[in-house]
């Protein structure tokens, strides 16, 4: 009998054992990755992220949408796994980074013009010279006649302009100042393209947020905001003229129209614009969104997983990006960037 017990009592011990070695082989296998970045794809970001965390409860991908310049400077200090903008890094910038950085583009989207004036409630059709000089500070009210111009039937008012813009280094301010530098010989010359311009006029905000929230409570402004921020605050946005002399509201599928040229001139490192592209249909302030990622990252885990969750991003992701706003990307850019995918180095 004594035997017995022992011999029970053995079993339960092992059987102990084994459920705490299983145990502590969960939590091993546990994994928390950050990133930094964009607030243009934030949306969807925290979409994804939440997504594959369902489909793997032990991965949680936690991502700080503080703008594309916060983005860079993390992932070039290394503090966090992934950054995220959307401007492409400078050779500047990627000759100063500790390693080789890769771009990966995860989603399309447009920047629109939003404004508040009050008792006007039409959509603005805007041209490109017309919103270079708005913000250069040429154009200072809502009644200039180059704006009615284009807005025969909408009754402007003699109302003061104010200006709107980000304060924090931003991709969207990338892809606006773009534009402008596309459409303007004089924006170029006095403020050209970069994460950060110094604004000849204007009110500076933090994040899109900021932006979409001082032009809210502000009788006259004019801002830029990604598309999806325009939606979702039910701030009004104009559409813009093209280079086919369109004028095209952002969508789903002006945006994705844009990227068609784009696809047959895709460079190796996906640093490639797409403002003011041609085409009919073309909305012409889009742009691609970037994950930027280490080739040979230090956590060889963390790539292990990341690079998981990038092949479903490119796969099964890509099919919630409508829903919110943004275009996935096209069939051909999705095939290269898997390749590409292949060179992050996870061993």
């Amino acid at each position: 009998m004594m035997k017995m017990l022992n011999s029970r009592s053995g079993r339960g011990a092992a059987v102990a054992a084994l459920v705490v070695a299983v145990g502590a082989s969960v939590v091993a296998q546990k994994m928390t990755i950050n990133g930094a970045g964009a607030t243009f794809p934030a949306v969807i970001y925290s979409k994804w992220f939440s997504e594959y965390n369902k489909l793997h409860p032990e991965v949680q991908i936690n991502y700080n949408p503080q703008g594309s310049g916060f983005g860079i400077q993390q992932i070039q200090k290394q503090t966090v796994f992934f950054g995220a903008s959307d401007g492409p890094m400078t050779n500047d910038a990627l000759l100063a980074s500790p390693g080789r950085i890769l771009h990966f583009p995860t989603v399309l989207g447009g920047v629109v013009p939003i404004y508040n004036i009050p008792g006007v409630n039409a959509m603005l059709k805007f041209t490109g010279p017309v919103l270079a000089d708005i913000f250069l500070g040429k154009i200072t009210k809502w009644n200039d006649p180059k704006i009615a111009a284009n807005n025969a039937g909408v009754n402007l008012p003699n109302l003061d302009i104010t200006v709107a813009h980000r304060s924090d280094g931003s991709g969207t301010t990338y892809i606006w100042a773009d534009y402008l530098h596309k459409v303007s010989p004089e924006w170029t010359q006095k403020v050209g393209v970069a994460n950060s311009v110094t604004w000849p006029v204007g009110l500076g905000a933090p994040q899109s947020a900021g932006v979409a929230g001082l032009v809210k409570q502000t009788p006259g402004a004019i801002g830029y905001v990604e598309l999806i921020y325009a939606t979702q605050n039910q701030i009004s946005y104009g559409s813009v003229q093209n280079l086919a002399g369109e004028f095209v509201t952002a969508s789903v599928e002006s945006v994705t129209a844009s990227a068609a040229a784009a696809v047959t001139k895709m460079p190796a490192d996906f640093r490639v614009s797409i403002v003011n592209a041609e085409g009919k249909g073309v909305y012409p302030i889009s742009s691609f969104t970037w994950l930027l990622v280490y080739e040979s990252p230090k956590d060889k885990a963390a790539a292990k997983v990341f690079v998981d969750f990038m092949k479903w991003m490119l796969g099964d992701g890509q099919k919630l990006a409508p829903q919110l706003g943004y275009a996935p990307l096209p069939a051909p850019v999705v095939k290269l960037e898997l390749d590409a995918v292949a060179k992050i180095k996870i061993q």
